[in-house]
């Protein structure tokens, strides 16, 4: 008996064959790219940031330059590199190297748990890198949450950290997860 696979958001759960998962992929993408569109044109919809755990904090990316939202699935280690860097997976026939940021950022580990995701970097970055994120908690409208300081609180009173892919594009340490290089 063939397995019945969870669907994308909006699309409902059918038979697990490759056409109809194809199928099924290219409409979720479709969706996401139109809000993405949405978004960065300011037309329509209010929505520009996804909301993602990463360790125990809440934090916003900005979706241009967030990428795909995939499941975790088995890393390859890579031997002599930082504790943060955990490995390389392959998504969509690209190996992205996976990076747990609160271990980088010196807030504890991101534990795998069953809705951890990897969201990968926008292609426009130009960097082949993903983070393992805890939760993914779904598009926000970053506009409308109220300033605290450099962090942003919903109307449920939940606190969120804007972060900037570009900017940890460009950090050095980041760049460079050799153990010689990252500092442990």
């Amino acid at each position: 008996m063939p397995l019945i696979e969870p669907a994308a958001p909006g699309l409902a759960p059918t038979r697990g064959d490759a056409a109809g998962r194809r199928t099924r992929l290219r409409q979720y993408q479709v969706q996401l790219l139109e809000r993405m569109q949405a978004a960065r044109a300011n037309t329509g919809a209010s929505v520009n940031q996804l909301g993602v755990q990463i360790g125990a904090g809440r934090y916003l990316l900005d979706l241009t330059q967030a990428g795909e939202i995939v499941a975790l699935t088995a890393l390859t280690a890579v031997p002599l590199t930082a504790p943060w860097y955990l490995g390389l997976v392959n998504v969509r026939g690209n190996l992205v190297g996976i990076v747990d940021l609160a271990r980088y950022l010196g807030l504890g580990d991101t534990p795998p748990g069953p809705d951890s995701r990897i969201v990968t970097f926008a292609g426009a970055l130009g960097f082949n890198c993903a983070l393992l994120v805890a939760r993914v908690y779904g598009l926000r409208d970053g506009a409308g949450m109220e300033v605290s300081g450099a962090q942003l609180r919903d109307t449920d009173g939940n606190q969120w950290t804007p972060l900037d892919l570009a900017a940890l594009v460009a950090d050095e340490r980041f760049l460079h997860v050799g153990l010689m290089h990252a500092g442990g």
